[in-house]
């Protein structure tokens, strides 16, 4: 049987954390479906557009991942659509655990038929977020302190939608 896993997130912007769960997931599940969920109700920085664009160019070459998004849609049930017998998440802190923890048992109520799989990203990454790397914009020098954080593609978008470089 395929095992199929749905990663999902706002990926505004995808950042090198985000990278770490996608190549994990690709190894891990016969195929990963890379997912942007659109919240309506949140602004976001990039449009859905320039994030898919983004998800697609930085996993070209891995096999078994592919990019989709979604809207107004739990994600387990998302998921469930899609024939997906897993969601893939990641944990970088204590907060995050005690969320996600909540999270997967509210989905095993919804859809008891799908597990949720939980990665720890490595401790250079473990503070990386699409939030942090948005908070390290605009001080002096912040061009080569966010290069760190995110795969060059989307540091070249973060540069031209904040007009530097």
């Amino acid at each position: 049987m395929e095992r199929k896993a749905v990663y999902a997130g706002s990926f505004d912007p995808p950042t090198n954390g985000h990278m770490y769960m996608i190549r994990e997931g690709a190894a891990l599940f016969d195929e990963l479906v890379v997912s942007v969920g659109v919240n309506p109700d949140k602004q976001s920085t990039f449009d859905l557009e320039t994030r898919l664009s983004l998800l697609e160019e930085i996993t070209r070459g891995l096999d078994h991942v592919r990019i989709d998004s979604f809207t107004n849609q739990f994600l387990i049930r998302y998921a469930a659509k899609l024939g997906a017998g897993f969601i893939l998440r990641g944990i970088r802190n204590e907060t995050d655990f005690g969320y996600e923890r909540t999270m997967r048992h509210v989905n095993e109520d919804l859809e008891p038929d799908i597990s949720t799989v939980f990665l720890i990203p490595p401790r250079h990454l473990a503070e990386t977020s699409s939030s942090f790397v948005k908070g390290l914009v605009g001080p002096e020098g912040w061009e080569s302190v966010v290069e760190d954080f995110v795969p060059a593609p989307v540091y070249q978008a973060i540069l031209t939608r904040y007009g530097a470089g």
